[in-house]
């Protein structure tokens, strides 16, 4: 659990974002922009890291571009005991990108993305073509007019 003393600072918040720009820039260019000694970038850096606030620094990838433009979520109910080999079967499926469990209607909700439309049967059935899932129910989506983002969460956190 995470608490006050974990917040970060303006300082953080200007590195996260120079970061999350430019992804391949060196310590030594973070240090001259930002005014601050080669140090204690490498300090902040490490810290944020540790902390998990920085979990790493892949190049972002787009599944349309990868030949998978369609995206759906699929909302999934499971059966009792079962979702440690659930989660397993999820993860073993490739165009499964992400998987929260959840509470409300359905235990799990999974991103799915496929070839086309008529892909995603393909794809809905490998998901669901397992012994502990009892049923689902899937959404695809028509536009993603705000992609997923953390640099204004980042920036609240630093002035808080």
């Amino acid at each position: 659990m995470h608490s006050l003393n974990d917040a970060i600072d303006a300082l953080d918040g200007k590195l996260i974002r120079l970061l999350s720009e430019e992804p391949r820039i060196g310590v030594l260019e973070c240090s001259r922009r930002l005014q601050v000694a080669r140090g204690t970038v490498q300090a902040r850096l490490d810290r944020l890291q540790a902390r998990g606030v920085i979990g790493g620094f892949g190049p972002q990838v787009d599944p349309a571009a990868l030949g998978y433009p369609v995206t759906a979520f699929a909302t999934l109910e499971i059966s009792q005991g079962q979702g440690v080999d659930v989660r397993a079967h999820l993860a073993s499926v490739p165009e499964v990108l992400e998987l929260h469990t959840i509470t409300g209607q359905g235990d799990m909700l999974v991103r799915i993305v496929a070839r086309s439309n008529g892909d995603l049967q393909r794809v809905i059935d490998r998901v669901v073509g397992f012994e502990g899932i009892v049923r689902a129910s899937t959404a695809i989506a028509l536009e993603n007019p705000v992609p997923y983002r953390i640099l204004p969460l980042v920036e609240q956190a630093a002035r808080e």
